[in-house]
């Protein structure tokens, strides 16, 4: 089981008072182990100012980006591509968070603060990795949080073609496992390539109401159980 650190010194309120017409809900506050998981149980997740040193925002985003777990599209050929790979979890977390944050991608935005605060989390055993494998080789994954039903997936990267949806498809596959019943993947916006593969916004009244549906079940076991495969 994951380990419940220190009470947040810090308040994020109320999210149904926040502005109907704004993302951004805060600013400031730490990255403390309890600050991160106490934002996450009220919908919100921080992101850098982009300037180092500047405090950090928290979004609760007005249309949120969720996946629905019989929502995802997997075409024939990402099925092929699927079979080329192995999908572990918890192998490699601070690989999959350091590929993501590679400084040459476009719209990096993992800064080494951020990195530790989820490295903390891992240890803690509340943040996580699906990886692609290929042979001895990551070739793809994604992290997230994961605190209960929810996981509130961060980032994602690939190396070779479609690790990063095989991935994603891994996940699908181990949060639906057991009883999937009000878990939920949170992704934070909808993007037009998250869009393509089956992601769907909801206002954000709605998602704070499915947010504490998925805090109330019990998570999937591989995660519950990291290493497992």
């Amino acid at each position: 089981m994951p380990i419940e650190p220190p009470p947040s010194v810090w308040t994020f309120g109320d999210p149904a008072t926040y502005d109907e017409a704004e993302d951004l809900v805060a600013i400031g506050a730490d990255l403390e182990p309890g600050t991160l998981l106490a934002a996450y149980r009220r919908g919100l997740f921080p992101m850098p100012s982009g300037s180092r040193g500047d405090p950090m925002y928290w979004f609760c985003p007005v249309r949120r980006g969720v996946l629905p777990l019989d929502g995802l599209r997997v075409s024939r050929s990402l099925r092929r591509s699927a079979r080329e790979y192995e999908i572990r979890v918890d192998t490699a977390f601070e690989e999959v968070v350091d590929a993501c944050a590679d400084p040459a991608r476009d719209s990096g935005w993992i800064d080494p603060d951020i990195r530790a605060a989820y490295v903390r989390l891992h240890h803690l055993g509340w943040a996580h990795s699906v990886e692609a494998w290929h042979g001895e080789r990551l070739a793809g994954g994604l992290y997230g949080v994961a605190i209960g039903g929810l996981f509130a997936g961060e980032s994602m990267f690939h190396h070779e073609r479609d690790a990063s949806k095989v991935a994603l498809l891994g996940l699908v596959d181990l949060w639906s496992e057991g009883d999937p019943t009000d878990r939920l993947i949170d992704v934070q916006w909808a993007t037009p390539h998250l869009v393509t593969l089956g992601v769907v916004e909801v206002p954000r009244i709605d998602y704070l109401q499915v947010l504490a549906r998925a805090l109330a079940v019990q998570t999937a076991v591989a995660f519950a159980h990291p290493g497992m495969p």
